[in-house]
């Protein structure tokens, strides 16, 4: 067994072991809480979340309590600043994973539309309000003397919703229970545009405040929320919502008001609207925000600060739990390129091998520039076309230049065949036009067809986009992979074998089980950092974290189109950077380039845009910029993956198969799953 390898495996799993016991050790504020996840009857299904309970809470001496909840397409992990913070300030802290969210599960009885709306709205609609009863119920949780409980509601984004709605039940509820359930509650990310589909909209909630302490942080660069009714052309732009008729309303002032401030209402309570200079996903990962947090339950549970601990609100130490985490996420990456290169050194498992890939002289003269030339237009258009594919669609203007870009494709494909035969110009030159025939039809076809819609086969419904843009990548990509070949990679001599491609049953196979096995041993040691610490593997919004089996049959569902980008991307891969010229870290660079290249170049051009002029490139692309940012690392990762593992095998399939299963897991395991 090579040393180096065995020497890889070692690093990994103290790097695994160390990040996820001191993340675990911050996670609980230093020993000050004990951390458990826990599972419960919310009424609607199964509702999930870790409890976060100071060492002297007890039945015996209840604490006031904060719940905290996660936005569309998140997890509870998603709040653990608010979470570490508060507890170990004393607070009992609720992160809960909303219904269809991480380990929580929406009941099939009470859920059958398989529309959008059917499939979108329930589960915010009634998880924080579920979690709200059961939590009032348990002997931890202080109550007032006249049984009223002393709870604080925050979520973030949908989980601000659910909050919003939590608040107006609550007082709906105690108008004929005679008590009120909760007593205070912060929003983030969050406004009344979608609690107004259900009939809380700002002045609703204002009516049923009940004399409540609330807040909401309202950041001035929120791709979605917060904005001035007069103001048209997309949302992910400067906001200023204190001044806006919905911000005013909700303080309970006539002219614009002062953010930052508190307002006395007119039922006897307390508000205020925090502004930071921000985005919408910068909420979850801000020492401002979650300062926000701490000074905001510190002012509405006051009367209580005796059973609480006097903690400033700028001592944090959840930033500690995300850079310890992300040690263990660098140490899971590093296990998973130890464990398939330890595997294909085993009987059955070496079947993956095909051999050293022959490494091929850099090109020259104007065949390099020609190269390169091609390699930009490459990198550039998943971003050319992200906003196109991620919110227009198929069949939408700018998604109809692919459709006439493959057509002539398939076009100059079939002339090249035909040529091909006619003047026996060989195999490979018969091939090259075939494939570029097919890619060219497929990219075509995609253009033109709808895709991803049926909410009851395609049941994560965030990653439906995500899925059509990037089978969009991966025909583009395929079709120029194609074209460079007819035109100019066949007269060098080039074959399948160039691109890594081998057509051998056994190299095939034993590429699958390498990249399975791998997968579920490095998940295995995912699930024990978890059981022991309490740990997953993450930075801000990517992440590597449990699930339960009910996601598996969405895991298979979208398995092939990730499949597809994946074997067409380590194609690209393995012909470009396997010269003479980038045998070292410069063919991994490019490999990166490649992949996530043209992600990472949107996001700069939105967000420079966004908070140089307070207006961003794409103004009309909020949810989809913010999901680009996880693509990132998702694909740099991917791309590692992919040239260091066709390296070892000289083939693409174990890269192609362990990229596809490890990044349809993460991205289902992280996401909103119906119907599990």
């Amino acid at each position: 067994m090579n040393k180096k390898i065995i020497k890889l495996l070692c690093i990994a799993l103290v790097l695994i072991l160390l990040g996820s016991a001191l993340g675990g050790l911050f996670n609980t504020g230093l020993g000050a809480t004990k951390v458990t996840r826990i599972r419960f009857d919310g009424g609607h299904g199964t509702l999930s979340g870790l409890l976060y309970m100071p060492k002297d809470a007890s039945a015996s001496n209840p604490k006031p309590t904060v719940i905290v909840t996660h936005g569309y397409l998140n997890s509870a992990e998603m709040q653990d600043a608010n979470a570490i913070e508060l507890s170990r300030r004393g607070f009992v802290v609720l992160a809960l994973d909303q219904y269809d969210h991480g380990h929580s599960a929406l009941s099939h009885e009470n859920y059958s539309d398989t529309s959008f709306f059917g499939v979108w709205l329930p589960f915010w609609a009634n998880s924080m309000n579920d979690a709200v009863q059961y939590m009032y119920e348990q002997p931890y949780v202080l109550k007032d003397a006249d049984g009223n409980g002393l709870i604080g509601v925050t979520g973030h984004s949908m989980g601000g919703f659910s909050s919003t709605l939590a608040l107006a039940f609550d007082e709906m509820q105690a108008a004929e229970s005679g008590v009120r359930k909760v007593s205070c509650g912060l929003s983030e990310g969050s406004d009344f545009m979608y609690t107004a589909f259900v009939g809380v909209d700002v002045a609703t909630a204002d009516a049923l405040g009940g004399g409540r302490t609330m807040g909401k942080v309202c950041a001035q660069y929120d791709e979605f929320f917060f904005n001035d009714p007069t103001v048209q052309g997309g949302t992910v732009r400067h906001k200023d919502y204190v001044s806006t008729p919905d911000g005013m309303a909700f303080l309970q002032q006539t002219a614009p008001a002062q953010a930052n401030t508190w307002y006395d209402t007119s039922d006897g309570g307390r508000r205020i609207i925090y502004e930071p200079a921000q985005t919408h996903p910068w909420n979850h990962f801000s020492a401002t925000t979650t300062g926000y947090a701490i000074s905001f339950y510190q002012t509405a549970f006051a009367d209580y600060a005796s059973l609480l601990k006097d903690i400033a609100p700028n001592r944090q130490v959840w930033q500690w739990k995300e850079g310890f985490e992300c040690v263990a996420l660098v140490g899971f990456v590093m296990l998973i390129l130890a464990l398939a290169q330890i595997l294909i050194e085993l009987p059955f498992f070496k079947l993956a091998k095909t051999g050293e890939l022959e490494v091929q002289p850099a090109p020259k003269g104007g065949k390099r520039l020609a190269t390169w030339i091609i390699l930009l237009v490459a990198i550039l258009l998943p971003a050319i076309f992200f906003t196109p594919l991620m919110d227009g669609g198929a069949g939408s203007p700018k998604v109809m230049i692919l459709f006439y870009a493959g057509i002539a494709a398939a076009v100059g494909g079939l002339a090249a065949f035909i040529i091909a035969l006619a003047k026996k110009q060989g195999k490979a030159a018969v091939i090259g036009g075939c494939c570029l025939t097919v890619s060219g039809a497929l990219l075509a076809l995609v253009a033109k067809l709808p895709m991803y819609q049926n909410y009851a086969f395609w049941t994560a419904p965030g990653v439906n986009s995500i899925a059509y843009w990037t089978i969009g990548c991966a025909l583009m990509s395929l079709t120029i992979l194609s074209a460079v070949f007819v035109c100019m990679k066949r007269s060098e001599g080039a074959g399948f074998a160039t691109y890594g491609v081998s057509f051998k049953p056994a190299a095939i196979l034993g590429g699958l089980c390498t990249a399975l096995v791998t997968v579920v041993l490095a998940y295995a040691v995912l699930w024990l950092m978890d059981l022991l610490f309490k740990a997953d593997f993450r930075i801000w919004t990517f992440a590597f974290k449990t699930f339960d089996a009910g996601i598996l049959p969405a895991i298979l569902r979208y398995l092939p189109t990730f499949l597809l980008f994946y074997i067409v991307s380590t194609a690209g891969i393995t012909v470009n950077t396997n010269t003479e010229r980038l045998q070292g870290v410069k063919g991994y660079l490019l490999a990166i380039a490649l992949n996530a290249g043209g992600a990472m170049l949107w996001l700069i051009c939105q967000y420079v845009t966004l908070f140089s002029t307070g207006v961003a490139m794409e103004p009309g692309s909020a949810l989809s910029g913010i999901v680009l940012v996880a693509m990132v690392p998702t694909l740099s990762i991917a791309a590692i993956i992919s040239r260091r593992l066709y390296k070892k095998t000289g083939n693409i399939w174990t890269a192609a198969f362990l990229n596809a299963i490890l990044m349809t897991t993460m991205t289902i395991a992280n996401t909103m799953v119906a119907f599990k």
